[in-house]
């Protein structure tokens, strides 16, 4: 397989692409509380990437070989679910947490980010695992070298 170098014009669209899935997340950020359903996330996640945007979320009619399309236009994972979870009419609860993965596409480049949420109070536990999770995250960011 040959791999293709960007050039710089590229590598900009690369960049405009993370920066605008990172800017769903903002968005939705104050939505995140106890009641709302990972559904109304979706609804909501959808509406500003598309309206708001003009981006494509690219998980939508996602259909790999011989599997169903992906019916929802993000990933939420809740709790002990690992990832790529489908939204739902599950409600958010005091204490749980969440993680809420946008890929959105914008002049053919995907920008693809996730980012776990605290809903409302959250256990010692919850704190930590987040925590840790999130420096092991930043550890392995700073392997990455060219080659």
């Amino acid at each position: 397989m040959t791999i293709h170098i960007k050039n710089p014009q590229e590598i900009e669209k690369m960049r405009v692409a993370g920066k605008l899935a990172s800017e769903v997340l903002d968005f939705i950020t104050p939505f995140v509380k106890p009641g709302i359903t990972t559904e109304e996330i979706d609804k909501l996640c959808h509406d500003y990437m598309v309206n708001v945007q003009n981006t494509i979320p690219a998980p939508l009619n996602y259909a790999p070989d011989g599997h169903s399309p992906y019916p929802k236009s993000i990933c939420t994972s809740i709790n002990h679910q690992i990832c790529h979870g489908v939204p739902g009419p599950k409600a958010l609860k005091e204490g749980d947490i969440v993680n809420i993965d946008i890929t959105v596409i914008k002049e053919g480049f995907h920008g693809d980010t996730s980012r776990m949420f605290h809903v409302g109070e959250t256990s010692i536990q919850a704190k930590r695992l987040c925590k840790l999770t999130y420096e092991a995250m930043w550890l392995g960011i700073e392997q990455v070298k060219p080659g």
